[in-house]
């Protein structure tokens, strides 16, 4: 059995992250620009900026939460 909390954590930290250094490589280095715009149709308020990313990792992290719990939640189930 897997504890769904811990893998629900472990997934919201790798996606929070990867949302604000996908951000900031947008804004600094203009790497990934099509994909934040992509993202930012989903996740409000996310962009190519300081702020910009900060509100994508939050969105990310909740994601990956949630997404990462019903997942496990689900796999342990059956």
């Amino acid at each position: 059995m897997l504890d769904a909390k811990k893998f629900g954590l472990a997934l919201g930290l790798l996606m929070g992250i990867s949302m604000i250094v996908l951000g900031m490589f947008a804004k600094h280095a203009g790497w990934g620009t099509e994909a934040v715009i992509l993202i930012s149709s989903v996740y409000k308020g996310y962009g190519p900026t300081v702020v910009g990313s900060a509100i994508g990792g939050i969105w990310g992290f909740v994601e990956g939460f949630f997404g990462g719990y019903i997942f496990v939640w689900l796999y342990n189930s059956l």
